[in-house]
């Protein structure tokens, strides 16, 4: 049995996976990134039906307004908001409409979150398919970002839409699928609410099972081989993640892996069904709370780590609970410091080559306080216009402690610029949804399709109703 301590580092490095840090809306003041960017909106509104809804895209019309679609606000670039225009909250608009067990498929409003949908489904013995690492979210954000989780034989969450609806710019409701309205359906996925408000989404499901836990350790030049061999090769590996240390005495060089695989006698798979809760975090936020604070606690922390793999390695749980994490253990407030993410994709076969040229960068600015790495996999999928997985990708998320001051805030931009330089010459890619640091021809590098996106855009919403401070940075 293991130690209280050791299951709440567990729930701490897991959920590291990936999180969009919370943001707070303060009246008029929408501060996107706690104080990174502040944005004066004109007002907030919500709406709990579909006809309210509409009343709000028919008003903002008539009255010339700028309208942006928010759900947790929790994107970290101005995806969910516009100086001087209405803000839409989502939440409210969050029911579970219907769980069809025979076909294994949910449909359920866009305000709702991945937690509500474990909820409805988990009596049914039905899992998601693909979800983000933590369970917050809404489903409309996470559609918004074609967000991608830790299953490796799914794709992206594109691949599991069934169909949705989506209201435009003239308060019309289309059905949209890959059957459907095409050109629209694959521009607002990932498209970040500049092509209408989604309403409803129908979603493919997949059984519940019974997963054993595999862990793994090596250094980085034997991930690829690794992961090609005894995951990816293997039908029975679900769920993969992986870790690479940031402490001083092996930074950029040892790694540990977590496979959750199919485990060989199913039938106890109803003792581990009930859904976990998460409501200790004292621990994870003090191992978190070193590494932020010197060198030292990057170490103790990295050692942690390596023995907690050992103690969860043959642990059985369910696939709904690899899914469910929470979030209120990263919680950070400091008044002159906040944190962000990068994510950064880079070709399978180019790892081993790319994470020298990474460590270079990183210890040529020893003040970046970069707190965590974690490393998934990403099927390659190019179905999207603003589609991240060239090829089959590794993802590399990166957690950044960072001030808040004019300086410090030119100090990262400096060095997530040569990051993605570097990933860019690896053939690779970057996520979009996190704060503005990169140039718009890193973008247009990262994307090629950047220019006919925009144009799409232009076209479907001539004038300009949904709108956010993404579409203003990065519009060739």
């Amino acid at each position: 049995m293991k130690t209280a301590w050791m299951v709440l580092l567990y729930l701490f490095i897991f959920g590291l996976s990936l999180y969009f840090y919370s943001t707070q809306l303060n009246g008029p003041t929408a501060d996107l990134h706690q104080r990174l960017l502040p944005v004066e909106i004109k007002t907030i509104k919500a709406g709990m039906s579909e006809d309210e809804l509409q009343k709000i895209v028919e008003d903002a019309k008539q009255g010339g307004d700028t309208l942006s679609i928010a759900g947790m606000q929790h994107s970290q670039g101005g995806q969910t908001v516009y100086p001087d225009g209405i803000m839409i909250d989502m939440k409210p608009y969050n029911q579970i409409i219907e769980v069809n067990e025979e076909k294994k498929t949910v449909m359920v409003q866009s305000g709702a979150t991945w937690a509500n949908i474990q909820e409805a489904i988990n009596p049914y013995g039905l899992s998601l398919k693909v979800s983000q690492s933590q369970n917050i979210f809404t489903i409309g954000g996470s559609l918004s970002v074609n967000a991608h989780g830790l299953d490796i034989r799914n794709g992206s969450l594109a691949d599991t839409v069934v169909s949705m609806r989506l209201m435009n710019a003239d308060g019309e409701i289309l059905q949209l699928s890959p059957q459907e309205n095409t050109e629209l359906f694959y521009a607002a996925l990932g498209g970040y609410g500049l092509f209408g408000i989604i309403l409803d989404v129908t979603l493919q499901l997949t059984d519940d099972e019974l997963y054993e836990t595999d862990t793994a350790r090596m250094t980085y030049s034997d991930y690829p081989s690794y992961f090609k061999q005894h995951v990816q090769k293997n039908p029975d590996a679900k769920m993969h993640l992986a870790r690479i240390s940031i402490a001083p005495e092996s930074f950029m060089k040892d790694m540990y892996a977590i496979t959750y695989k199919t485990a060989s006698d199913q039938g106890q798979l109803s003792a581990y069904q009930e859904l976990k809760t998460e409501n200790l975090v004292a621990v994870p936020k003090f191992f978190l709370g070193l590494s932020r604070i010197n060198e030292a606690g990057k170490d103790s922390f990295w050692n942690a780590q390596k023995t907690y793999t050992k103690q969860i390695d043959g642990n059985l749980v369910s696939r709904n609970n690899v899914m469910r994490s929470d979030s209120e253990f990263m919680e950070y407030d400091n008044s002159r410091k906040t944190e962000i993410l990068q994510e950064y994709f880079v070709p399978v076969d180019q790892f081993e080559d790319y994470i020298p040229e990474m460590k270079a960068v990183l210890e040529a600015h020893p003040d970046f306080n970069l707190l965590n790495v974690t490393i998934r996999y990403v099927e390659q999928n190019e179905k999207a216009v603003l589609s991240y997985a060239k090829e089959d990708m590794f993802s590399l998320v990166l957690l950044v402690n960072q001030g808040t001051d004019a300086e410090s805030i030119e100090k990262t931009q400096q060095v997530v610029r040569e990051m993605i330089d570097v990933t860019l010459a690896h053939n690779g890619s970057y996520y979009l949804p996190y704060f503005g640091y990169p140039t718009k021809a890193q973008m247009q590098a990262a994307y090629p399709k950047t220019e006919e996106f925009f144009e799409l855009k232009d076209r479907l919403d001539p004038e300009h109703r949904f709108m956010n401070l993404f579409y203003e940075e990065y519009r060739p």
